[in-house]
């Protein structure tokens, strides 16, 4: 390759990955110098130049110059001995290709992370490409790439899944994904198995922020700061809880989720391949909170323990299944929403504890449980004998009253 065509190739290769040009010629530079040191076994380090202009190629051999560093060893003044060999352009061509790939693989990938490190949080679009059993490979636009990890966690323990367990994607489906991180090429952090042959970005489709996205783009309400999403529970693939809350007081925060027969709450369902989606209406009171975001479950009675962080939720007989949900899931989805530990009893059992319950300031003595209260003020959770006030184990109570 002549010297000038090495440049012009340079030069193509620069602007088509959008590299600065004399960043990759530099760094071709530094590792030509060490090719050079092996191939004429130099007893020196060497330096090559690349003129900007021609390309042609200069192989210097440093000679240290005077006496080294008492302590360190180490010479301070070099000569610069030109030894650069006749067919220095057979060379420098036999070992380009391999240098510049990796060059413009690490430069790309830098390039990649100083236009996205600062959009972590994003939603973008992108053009399925390509899927492994591990990732699946996302087109987000011209020369930019994005990974979608889904490993199996017991095969690859410490991997990501960002993928929920009802999606599979087919080649060229459009997906919208959210940004999750973006690996830093010059990081001192241990690199992720791979990373060097993977994408860049790294976007998930479980993250809960996803929905919080998908919404802003729907509900214009959110866009504009009007309506505000306070928290986002979700079983990706499943089911998720959005609460919310409006800044102006005649505006219905739900509705406008909702849409106009749940038109904008349906677009982002379909988005999400029919994960269902339950949104609720956040309040400042914590009872009415909790109590909102156990729906469609109806709430009879809901009491705080703020020290404890734990809320006591009464329903009705019949809305304890619907409630806790299929496998606690509703009741799972609404503590992470609240960040409220709580606990549901049905109605038929609002007497187990005074603690626990608060349903009147006064305990009722007919409802069918002991009365005995132990120092520590907690009631007995036993039911009362037959004609009696008092459990078996605190018959001894009821003879000493």
């Amino acid at each position: 390759m002549a010297t000038s065509e090495l440049i012009e190739a340079l030069q193509a290769l620069a602007h088509e990955r959008k590299i600065d040009e004399f960043y990759l010629i530099e760094r071709l530079e530094q590792s030509l110098a060490k090719s050079y040191e092996r191939i004429l076994d130099l007893e020196w380090d060497a330096r090559v130049t690349i003129d900007r202009q021609t390309g042609k190629i200069y192989v210097y051999e440093l000679v240290p110059v005077g006496e080294p560093d008492e302590e360190t060893g180490e010479y301070s003044e070099f000569e610069e001995r030109d030894v650069t060999p006749d067919d220095v352009s057979r060379i420098a061509a036999q070992n380009a290709k391999g240098v510049i790939s990796s060059l413009v693989r690490e430069a790309g990938r830098q390039s990649i992370y100083d236009e996205f490190r600062g959009r972590v949080g994003d939603l973008v679009t992108g053009t399925v490409l390509q899927g492994t059993p591990n990732f699946t490979i996302i087109k987000i636009r011209e020369g930019v790439e994005a990974e979608l990890p889904h490993y199996d966690a017991k095969r690859n323990p410490g991997e990501r899944n960002e993928r929920p367990a009802n999606e599979h994607y087919r080649h060229n489906q459009r997906l919208k994904v959210l940004i999750i991180e973006v690996r830093n090429p010059n990081a001192d952090a241990p690199r992720a198995r791979g990373e060097q042959a993977r994408p860049a970005i790294v976007v998930s489709r479980t993250h809960p922020d996803l929905i919080r996205r998908l919404f802003e783009i729907e509900v214009p309400e959110i866009y504009e700061g009007v309506v505000e999403i306070k928290s986002v529970a979700r079983e990706p693939g499943a089911r998720s809880k959005v609460a919310v809350f409006s800044r102006e007081a005649n505006l219905d925060p739900v509705g406008a989720c909702v849409g106009p027969k749940g038109s904008r709450v349906r677009m982002v369902v379909e988005e999400l391949r029919n994960e269902r989606v339950d949104v609720i209406q956040w309040s400042p009171d914590p009872a009415v909170y909790v109590a909102n975001a156990l729906s469609p479950a109806k709430v009879s009675h809901v009491s705080i323990d703020e020290d404890n962080n734990y809320a006591t939720v009464i329903v009705p007989d019949d809305q304890l299944s619907l409630a806790i949900g299929k496998e606690g899931q509703n009741a799972r989805l609404a503590a992470r929403l609240t960040g409220w530990h709580i606990d549901i009893k049905p109605q038929s059992f609002q007497g187990a504890s005074l603690v626990d319950v608060e349903m009147d300031d006064e305990v009722e003595e007919d409802d069918g449980f002991c009365i005995f209260v132990d120092e520590d003020g907690n009631r007995c959770r036993n039911h009362a004998r037959p004609n009696s006030q008092y459990c078996g184990v605190h018959a001894d109570a009821e003879a000493e009253a």
